[in-house]
């Protein structure tokens, strides 16, 4: 993956954007022109800071927080961490509760929450599902571009919440971002920070026929690359979660190497891999889950 560069859109972000910029080492560009240009004008305003340079990645800030476009490929796509949108707001609040798959996976039920460790948090979708339900989140994510879409993922929804949704804070206030390499922290973990759960979302590699990968996913992986670590990541999670390891793949793809999970709940398109350490006791780190379903 290649960052060429971060443009902003409104000379009142100008300050955050160069904070952004100076982290990543990349040239800060005023794109105020196109702010309110159409999407393919801004596409072309993107393509023309990069040209020559193939498939590459520009960071974006707009007035709704830093978003990443894909730029100079035949995917012309952008990516963002959203926690507090329509969408996302519909399924906290209808979504279906502890009956959710990932939720019976973890071991959500009345009176326990665990506290998960998501070691692969990617945009932090499904560790806002479970800090929805009430599980105290921390979320590892090594790739420092998604890292930080994540981070601002968090401070925009932060931001709306304070101003109009007091139980999105409550949640938000359950999940913590962590700064590490997952592999190390699970081997290196106090005793006292072990988690109840370990949560693993390993990238699964690209299908050799693209056509059959939605272009969505090609990006992604094209941002993020594979996790050729997945299996290590196993066998630490095992070591360091205190109740069980639970294992997202997609519903055809082998499981991990390792022990074979002791149950498997499957979907149309995923399956969560279940492998119990211990029974989960009642009451554990039970939390209110104000606002939820």
């Amino acid at each position: 993956m290649k960052l060429s560069s971060l443009v902003y859109l409104d000379t009142a972000h100008q300050a955050t954007a160069q904070q952004w910029a100076d982290r990543f080492e990349l040239p800060c560009v005023n794109g105020c022109s196109v702010a309110a240009a159409k999407p393919k004008e801004l596409q072309r305003f993107l393509s023309a800071q990069c040209a020559g340079v193939g498939e590459v990645f520009v960071f974006v800030l707009d007035s709704d927080g830093l978003v990443l476009h894909a730029v100079g490929g035949e995917s012309q796509l952008s990516i963002r961490a959203d926690f507090h949108r329509a969408t996302v707001t519909y399924r906290r609040k209808q979504g279906g509760g502890k009956g959710q798959m990932i939720a019976k996976a973890v071991g959500v039920r009345s009176g326990v929450y665990p506290w998960v460790l998501d070691a692969t948090a990617g945009l932090g979708g499904d560790a806002f599902v479970l800090a929805s339900l009430g599980c105290r989140m921390t979320l590892l994510e090594r790739v420092p571009a998604v890292r930080a879409l994540l981070e601002d993922g968090m401070i925009q929804a932060r931001r709306f919440g304070v101003a109009q949704d007091a139980a999105l804070v409550e949640v938000l206030e359950r999940m913590t971002l962590v700064e590490a390499d997952s592999l190390n922290y699970l081997r290196e973990v106090s005793e006292a920070e072990r988690p109840d759960v370990v949560y693993l979302d390993p990238m699964f590699p690209v299908r050799t026929k693209s056509a059959m990968v939605k272009k969505e996913m090609r990006v992604f992986h094209s941002l993020v690359g594979q996790d050729t670590d997945a299996d290590g990541l196993l066998e630490a999670a095992l070591s360091c979660a205190r109740y069980r390891v639970v294992v997202k793949r997609p519903r055809i793809a082998p499981a991990l190497a390792g022990p074979s999970p002791s149950h498997v709940l499957e979907g149309k398109s995923n399956r969560y891999d279940v492998y119990p350490l211990e029974k989960l006791p009642d009451g554990l780190n039970a939390s209110s889950a104000a606002g939820m379903f």
